[in-house]
């Protein structure tokens, strides 16, 4: 059964951001400098929930420009693909 640690921080000014300090729960996840997260913010009862992103790679062969160049395509023809999903 997994243990939730409860920790009080103060929200303090980081240059023209506000933030908090929270070095030791994000080491408790895995967390790194560098790694990506998910913010999932709750504004009913005001929680914020962060978690470790998925890390997903790409499968051998498809190059990251592929994937740029596709997404450029699917924006540029959005309204094409949505006529032609509806035939």
């Amino acid at each position: 059964m997994s243990r939730v640690n409860e920790m009080e921080r103060k929200v303090t000014k980081f240059g023209n951001s506000l933030g908090i300090t929270m070095t030791d729960a994000l080491k408790q996840i895995g967390l790194d400098l560098g790694d990506t997260v998910q913010i999932d913010v709750n504004q009913t009862n005001g929680e914020i929930i962060i978690k470790k992103a998925n890390k997903v790679s790409l499968p051998d062969g498809v190059s990251p420009d592929f994937l740029d160049t596709l997404s450029e395509i699917m924006s540029e023809y959005d309204q094409t693909l949505k006529g032609l999903k509806d035939r």
